[in-house]
């Protein structure tokens, strides 16, 4: 499960079974959510926030920091997913220490 990053003690990562469309986790003590990243003809059309079956969702303020993440980081997501699971390429993680808008 390769880590990408860490925010305010929310981990965001991919694990390493994953499938089609490019999408992260974000994990917080024991809850998850997910972001899906649309991309249409090599661009980033949108994400959509989603629950993961079996897991309590994200809390307020970790869903909030979720949303900053990925909303800043989503062309570099893509660029992960694309690295680690077409090109089998490792992926290194990142900590972030300063808010991201």
């Amino acid at each position: 499960m390769p880590k990408l990053y860490e925010y305010f003690g929310l981990i965001v990562m991919f694990y390493a079974n994953e499938h089609e469309p490019v999408h992260v986790h974000g994990k917080y003590q024991d809850r998850e959510s997910r972001a899906e990243i649309i991309v249409v003809n090599g661009e980033i059309t949108g994400i959509r926030y989603a629950n993961v079956a079996g897991r309590a969702p994200l809390g307020n303020t970790e869903m909030r920091h979720f949303k900053e993440l990925v909303s800043a980081r989503a062309v570099e997501i893509v660029s992960k997913w694309i690295d680690f699971f077409v090109l089998h390429k490792s992926v290194k993680s990142e900590l972030i220490t300063r808010r991201l808008k």
